[in-house]
């Protein structure tokens, strides 16, 4: 968590999910369409967090997911006193290095002179490559031909991929993500990294309509890829490639068959504590 006023008051939302998978991801994208900012997985589920200002007696009442008979979600909510998130980031989080390539580090670490040294300050967004999916796809890029392509960052979160597809070479990169915290995150950070053929995006899949691409990033949650991959298929380009992650180990061949029933077919996959990180080609 990062924000520059210091005095903001927040409430925590501890919640027990049974089970946690896949409904720990489906919570989280569904608390952030409602105002939640930052969250947690824990053991039990998740912990989330929205400004006092904005919580309300009705807040959750728009997070489908609470109803759903297939999961058990309870909570217990708490006034967090105000915190100096700031200091608190800074002291948590440590930069990356990734295949002795890539370093992803925030703006107060020094660079270590490799290749490709992305420079994010991640606040509440997704992507800072200390995630297992982010880490994958980010090996996968160094190894892809990307040099003139047109690619596309599907759930884009800090822009830390869009960033490197850039750096490697790609023409033009969009970036897209449906929660405004990450829009406006991945905005300062290609800024931030002195990108110029990065175009930030908010919304989801309904801004794909028209557009094609060669090359397709797309690390979400299991659910809204079964939903979004029929679309990303129409807009991958014959004999493009697509990085799908955000899934574990046993929701694989259930993506593959997807895939396969439009057309990608299946190339190759990673896989790092029960995530995986899939390659298909079309």
């Amino acid at each position: 968590m990062n924000h520059n006023i210091t005095d903001q008051i927040y409430i925590e939302y501890q919640f027990t999910v049974t089970p946690t998978q896949p409904w720990n991801d489906v919570l989280m994208a569904q608390l952030g369409a409602v105002g939640f900012e930052s969250f947690m997985a824990t053991d039990t589920g998740v912990d989330a967090y929205i400004l006092k200002s904005l919580d309300h007696d009705q807040v959750l009442d728009e997070v489908e997911v609470m109803q759903y008979d297939l999961v058990d979600i309870a909570f217990a909510k708490a006034e967090i006193p105000p915190t100096n998130w700031n200091a608190e980031w800074e002291k948590n989080f440590h930069p990356i290095v990734v295949d002795d390539l890539c370093e992803v580090r925030a703006p107060f670490h020094e660079s270590k002179g490799l290749a490709y040294d992305i420079v994010i300050e991640p606040k509440m967004s997704f992507g800072t490559g200390h995630h297992q999916t982010t880490h994958m796809m980010i090996q996968y890029l160094l190894k892809e031909e990307l040099t003139n392509l047109d690619v596309l960052d599907m759930g884009s979160g800090t822009g830390v991929l869009a960033i490197l597809a850039s750096m490697r070479g790609a023409k033009s990169v969009d970036a897209i993500d449906i929660d405004t915290w990450c829009y406006e995150n991945a905005l300062e950070n290609v800024q931030r990294n002195s990108i110029n053929n990065v175009n930030v995006m908010l919304g989801g899949a309904e801004q794909l309509v028209g557009k094609t691409y060669d090359f397709i990033i797309a690390n979400i949650n299991r659910n809204i890829l079964l939903k979004d991959i029929p679309q990303y298929a129409s807009c991958l380009n014959e004999n493009g490639t697509i990085l799908f992650s955000g899934f574990y180990t046993e929701d694989k061949s259930l993506i593959v068959e997807l895939c396969e029933s439009h057309g990608l077919h299946y190339e190759m996959h990673l896989e790092k504590d029960n995530w995986v990180g899939l390659k298909m080609v079309k």
